[in-house]
């Protein structure tokens, strides 16, 4: 059976359910398959895999980078569960700052794929929740780059109250003051060279 990839209200962005089969034994998924994937236009391919444990009620986000190093994510959980979000930033977008949210467990065993051109954020809902990643650029410091979790011009409908966000995260910039992807931007063609 293949993986379903649902799109969003945000053009590009996929919610993904890979192939799943359980049994008396557990079950197996085909999280990833590149050929199935590139019908869908999510390109490859992955260079970086992230591997992310947070406690309930703890934000991070909304992360991106910026363009030469921008990164496509395909996100999914591996244990608990978090609400993820992707925040369109790109310039011209008729959703420029529209967001879309939705539950990602270890339970539904979905993922969602986040084009570059997307700032990303989650907050986790249960304890010892782990969130896997994979990256289509390595991280660069020096193109790291964010939006304010909180920012009331985008309006995120945050499943928690009460919630922690790290120093550096509560500093970011709102979408105003935010460097966002240039107008007409398409992720890179290139691959990262290795």
């Amino acid at each position: 059976m293949p993986a379903t990839f649902t799109p969003t209200s945000l053009s590009g962005v996929f919610v993904v359910q890979p192939s799943f089969y359980p049994d008396e034994r557990g079950y197996f998924s085909e999280s990833f398959k590149a050929s199935e994937y590139a019908m869908h236009g999510i390109p490859g391919p992955f260079v970086q895999l992230n591997h992310s444990c947070s406690t309930r009620g703890i934000v991070r986000g909304l992360h991106y980078q910026l363009p030469p190093f921008e990164q496509g994510k395909l996100v999914q959980v591996v244990k608990g569960s978090v609400w993820d979000v992707a925040v369109d930033l790109r310039e011209g977008s008729a959703t420029l700052g529209h967001w879309f949210g939705t539950e990602l467990s270890d339970f539904n065993n979905t993922m969602l794929w986040i084009p570059a051109g997307f700032a990303h954020g989650f907050v986790a809902l249960e304890d010892d929740s782990h969130l896997l990643y994979q990256c289509t650029n390595e991280y660069n410091e020096g193109a790291e780059a964010g939006v304010v979790w909180n920012d009331s011009q985008i309006g995120i409908k945050w499943p928690l109250e009460g919630v922690v966000v790290s120093e550096k995260d509560r500093a970011l910039p709102n979408l105003s003051d935010a460097q966002l992807f240039p107008s007409g931007y398409q992720q890179s063609s290139h691959l990262m060279e290795t």
